[in-house]
């Protein structure tokens, strides 16, 4: 064989090992797979090419010129999932512990620079220690570089980023800026301060996983999309993902061969509201009874469980869900569920995903702390989100709509292109009770038997507002349809507006209320 095939076969070779075998192992002691391991199970197999498989770093200080590993800790490149294109990177802890460098940060800002170009989805597999403190400010500048094309991609391809180690520091915020984060439970956190600097500063003492751990931020802070099981169980998820958005901000995401729904799921509609208005029943059960069988892929399930977002398929094609969960709060919004929301609206409409919307919200979380909160302006994100979307947009009121959230959840007033209402619905300004309080306060007071007063107006209110009929009257829904009527009546709605063309006031760029 050609010497200088021996060589280049030899150093392909050496590129595989990453930090060695014995950092390998330590590696898989941990319970995660190596950088390479996470790409082969991601990808289609065998479609998998390497790019700067052999870059090395260009550091002299603290004996750095003495430990060159080709790869310089992040490997680069290009594949397919499910038949489509995706460029990549995963960074390889066996390596100087994943830590950024320059010529590290190089690697990454040259696929996310050829997804842009070539409008192709990029998606990280994050494992770092963070900056190579080695290189001081270039690490820094990197890490920069890396933040300024997440922001340029942003609603043109599509991010994904996958955390799946340590992810602290300046590092979180590249994950945080990108669409979808997933983590795996017990193997990976992300903090901007860890343990030691929280004890430092504020005396609590908390572990790594309590303080940024896939949990805390799948349930409590919001930052985590998914929280997986394992480092396999994350990659099969994404390779899910990808099926459900596009290529970029100029295609629509692939059709596919329709399933109905699971016959049981679809009968049972016509029961699934409750009589009594204050007993609960799963918005789930209404999604996956109108949506293709076992297509209803739910994002941030385990945040702000009081709002059900997630996408599914309509007779083969994408659709977002954003849906009230009467099980949890009643389906109030409040702050964390009005910026899932509007976060979710606002990447369906980047990549043309139509929306349709299972309302039943008897309004917004009362109490100091939501108001303290900013629930005002927090709420308005969900509101503005609705209102600049263009994609076609559908909503299905199931039972309540009461109030200013009837307005915010995709309302006719502004601009939905397809309002339906089951008999179920109450569309008011508020709650019968409230309301009868309010109006005849004075009549109750006065009444011989104010219970028995409060009860009759109240059966009366019911009667007069507590339905879907005066809103039909106004034209403010567009038809009162049977919940067994639901998925062909959203299929031919979607039909007639598959081709929608809307636009907004031209300008600079919005001013979200942040």
């Amino acid at each position: 064989m050609n010497e200088k095939v021996k060589e280049l076969l030899k150093l392909r070779e050496e590129t595989k090992l990453g930090g060695g075998k014995k950092r390998i192992e330590k590696q898989h002691e941990k319970g995660k797979l190596t950088a390479r391991e996470r790409v082969e199970l991601l990808v289609d197999k065998g479609t998998f090419e390497e790019i700067d498989a052999f870059v090395t770093h260009r550091s002299s200080a603290f004996g750095l010129e003495d430990q060159k590993i080709m790869g310089d800790g992040v490997i680069t490149g290009f594949a397919k999932i499910e038949g489509r294109p995706v460029y990549l990177f995963s960074q390889d802890f066996t390596v100087f512990g994943g830590s950024l460098s320059e010529t590290h940060a190089e690697k990454i800002c040259k696929v996310m620079d050829l997804a842009m170009k070539n409008g192709v989805p990029v998606i990280g597999l994050n494992d770092s220690g963070g900056a190579r403190i080695q290189e001081g400010v270039s690490s820094l500048g990197g890490y920069a570089e890396v933040f300024w094309r997440n922001s340029m991609a942003s609603g043109v391809v599509p991010q994904i980023s996958a955390v799946m180690g340590p992810c602290a520091g300046g590092a979180v915020y590249s994950p945080a800026l990108t669409d979808f984060v997933y983590m795996v439970k017990d193997t990976s956190y992300m903090f901007v301060t860890g343990p030691n600097v929280v004890k430092t500063v504020t005396h609590e003492d908390v572990t790594s996983e309590d303080l940024g751990g896939a949990t805390a931020h799948g349930s409590k802070s919001g930052v985590a999309h998914f929280t997986m099981e394992n480092d396999a169980d994350c990659l099969r998820n994404i390779r899910k993902m990808i099926t459900y958005i596009p290529q970029n901000c100029e295609e629509k995401v692939p059709d596919v061969d329709p399933v109905d729904p699971d016959s049981k799921l679809a009968s049972a509609l016509d029961y699934l509201v409750p009589l009594n208005p204050n007993k609960p029943y799963d918005i789930k059960d209404a999604i996956n009874g109108v949506m293709d069988k076992e297509t209803f892929y739910e994002v941030h399930e385990n945040y702000a469980d009081n709002l059900v977002v997630g996408f599914a398929r309509l007779a083969g094609r994408t659709v977002g869900i954003v849906a009230n969960q009467p099980l949890s709060l009643a389906g109030v919004l409040d702050i964390d569920a009005s910026v899932k929301g509007a976060r979710f609206v606002r990447f369906c409409d980047a990549f043309n995903i139509p929306l349709v919307v299972f309302e039943d919200v008897p309004g917004f979380l009362p109490g100091t702390d939501q108001e303290w909160g900013g629930i005002i302006k927090h709420g308005a994100k969900l509101l503005y989100a609705f209102c600049e979307a263009t994609v076609p947009k559908m909503t299905v009121i199931t039972r309540k709509a009461y109030g200013g959230a009837y307005d915010v959840m995709n309302s006719k007033h502004i601009r939905a292109d397809y309002n339906v209402a089951w008999p179920t619905a109450e569309i008011a300004v508020m709650g019968t009770k409230g309301a009868v309080e309010i109006i005849f306060r004075k009549e109750i007071m006065e009444a011989v038997n104010p219970e028995e007063k409060q009860k009759e107006l109240e059966d009366q209110y019911t009667e007069e507002f507590a339905n879907p009929y005066r809103a039909a009257a106004r034209g403010f829904i567009d038809d009162v349809i049977l919940p067994s009527e639901t998925r062909q009546k959203l299929i031919r709605a979607f039909e007639v507006c598959k081709n929608k063309v809307d636009t907004v006031p031209r300008k600079k760029h919005d001013n979200l209320p942040l």
